[in-house]
């Protein structure tokens, strides 16, 4: 199993869609337990026109969820959801925003 397509807008996935080595092209984030189907899974984006970037085991895959710094708002332009999203989003964008990210506070105590 392999997470992916959790933190990016569906209808930036055709705006933001680049040839390989574009200067515009924006990484992924993908993260799983398995070699095989995470190659599986960054071939798909590089076919569809992305690259991956490996956030790890899926059990990090909470780092862009939803009110993470990588969740969504990697990719939202100036002008929020009504306007352009932002292109070639890399590796050098997301470490932090990974590295920032906080994990909910567990209400259930």
């Amino acid at each position: 199993m392999v997470k992916a397509f959790n933190n990016i807008y569906f209808k930036h996935l055709l705006e933001l869609a680049r040839p390989a080595g574009s200067p515009e092209r924006t990484s992924l984030l993908i993260a799983g337990d398995g070699d095989d189907a995470k190659k599986t899974v960054t071939g798909f984006l590089d076919d569809i026109g992305y690259n991956a970037f490996d956030a790890g085991p899926l059990a990090e895959g909470w780092r862009y969820q939803r009110d993470t710094a990588a969740y969504a708002g990697l990719y939202i332009g100036p002008d929020g959801f009504a306007g352009p999203p932002r292109t070639g989003v890399g590796p050098d964008e997301i470490r932090p925003k990974l590295a920032a990210a906080r994990r909910y506070a567990d209400t259930t105590a």
